[in-house]
């Protein structure tokens, strides 16, 4: 009798391993582990600062002289500082701009702050924001332009050279980067040595980029490349703060470089593309990317930075908000005050979740492991997903009682790739059921505002996925002011 028990019990524990639901197969284009880590940082600082600064350029000829650089009052901890209680998770620098001046003293080049008054000639830019990034918990990044005005050899062979060992001293001096920024500026006039001329490149094959590439994956293997065309992350297509409402962190980058021709297709990416290419929107909270004293007065609002988070983060795409430090060497007062009440803003737009534990049931479960609760759980790794078979389902948010709701946050499970293309928001207002938001593309994070409205229930439809839907997190506020 025990051994037909023990068999009967084996044979249950058998049928039972058989029965376990597998999770979905990844589909499409991947993250790469350094790609998740970017998406998670969503909002970070730009800093233009260079010669411009001081001589009201935008874009430096090359023929400025490095004495012209003199930050009497320079302050990266400053800059950091703001930054986190902006709540920025990192900065990213110029620390070469077209005009070919180094905020670090750079070996290769006596156009650098190594011969300005700056520090007596002893400074390093990069070194102190380094130190304050550190101190302040923040990630670093760097911006080296690949267009040079003031090297004598740029447009030849040679300058390939120099462009590479000025990379690799940036990458081995200044500790863990996370982002490497290469503009798509490439070619024209300058000051190039003394020759002041004109001079263009192919900037499909000249800098023989994936050669440059392997420099940083070998450096930095953590981190993320940005141009027009990645290869990790790619520019939205405009310098307005938008981010496209349908955007795919999909992209055919084999045929593209930085500074082709690119810029309509870059906000909605590729549906059918075979990398992995997020979007990072790069806007500044000037007119100019560089510091200009007549230009005090017109720092975007706070709630016009709100507009542009939602216009960014909302959509899909990282946050590269820019604030350049002025003569001094210090973030402005205006720009500051902007940026920490821009913060103030924010919180209160997410201020209360409601949607969180509260009982969540779909049309379609794919198993134990993968049902409507984890969508409201609060924890990222966990998500609701359907069956293979189904690619158009629901899963609705139960809120016990009429509650005023105007946001939603929805995430997709990147991590099996991104799938949706279609999806609706309804709410139960008394008893009809209300359409709130038409929607394609989720992919890392997307959140949409409608009008307030009283809702018992919020339901998500998936209208339309390119494989089984994997829905980690969904968010319900209710924002002031309206």
């Amino acid at each position: 009798m025990r051994s037909v028990l023990l068999l009967s019990t084996a044979f249950v524990l058998w049928i039972s391993a058989c029965t376990v639901v597998k999770p979905p197969e990844p589909y499409g284009p991947l993250p790469s582990e350094r790609q998740l880590a970017w998406h998670e940082l969503e909002y970070y600082m730009f800093v233009h600062f260079t010669v411009n600064t001081f001589t009201d350029k935008e874009w430096g000829y090359g023929d400025e002289e490095p004495s012209v650089f003199n930050p009497a009052e320079l302050d990266c901890r400053q800059w950091a500082r703001v930054a986190k209680e902006a709540g920025m998770k990192g900065i990213i620098i110029t620390a070469k701009h077209h005009d070919g001046f180094c905020l670090w003293p750079s070996a290769f080049t006596e156009h650098s702050v190594k011969n300005s008054n700056w520090r007596n000639g002893q400074g390093d830019v990069l070194k102190e924001l380094r130190e304050a990034c550190n101190e302040y918990g923040l990630k670093m990044g760097i911006y080296l332009s690949p267009w040079d005005r003031n090297s004598a050899v740029y447009g030849t062979p040679e300058y390939l050279t120099y462009y590479r060992n000025q990379l690799r001293e940036l990458l081995t001096q200044y500790g863990e980067i996370f982002e490497v920024w290469f503009d798509g500026a490439n070619g024209g006039d300058g000051y190039y040595g003394g020759a002041r001329e004109t001079r263009r490149i192919d900037n499909k094959t000249y800098y023989d980029w994936a050669n440059t590439h392997a420099i940083v994956r070998e450096l930095q293997p953590q981190a993320v490349m940005f141009s027009d065309a990645g290869p990790d992350v790619r520019w939205v297509g405009n310098e307005r703060g938008m981010g496209s409402l349908t955007n795919w962190c999909l992209l055919n980058k084999d045929e593209m470089y930085p500074g082709g021709d690119f810029a309509s297709i870059l906000g909605e990416g590729h549906e059918n593309g075979k990398y992995w290419v997020p979007a990072e929107v790069d806007v500044s909270i000037r007119r100019g990317w560089f510091y200009h004293p007549s230009q005090d007065s017109i720092v975007r609002s706070p709630e016009n930075l709100l507009e542009l988070y939602y216009s960014s983060v909302g959509r899909n795409s990282n946050l590269l908000l820019n604030v350049p430090p002025d003569r001094r060497g210090l973030l402005h007062e205006n720009d500051v005050k902007s940026l920490l009440a821009f913060r103030e803003l924010r919180e209160k737009e997410f201020e209360r979740e409601l949607a969180k534990g509260k009982r969540a049931t779909a049309s379609s479960v794919r198993g134990k492991k993968f049902t409507a609760g984890n969508v409201n759980d609060g924890n990222p790794e966990t998500y609701w997903a359907t069956p293979d078979d189904v690619t158009s389902a629901n899963v609705t948010i139960d809120l016990g009682e009429e509650t005023e709701v105007n946001r939603i946050m929805l995430q997709e499970y990147i991590k099996l790739g991104q799938r949706v293309k279609e999806f609706k928001v309804e709410a139960l207002s008394g008893d009809q059921w209300i359409n709130l938001v038409d929607g394609t593309t989720i992919g890392y994070k997307v959140i949409r505002r409608f009008p307030v409205v009283k809702a018992s229930k919020v339901r998500v439809t998936i209208t339309s996925s390119k494989a089984c839907p994997v829905i980690s997190n969904i968010e319900l506020y209710r924002a002031p002011g309206e």
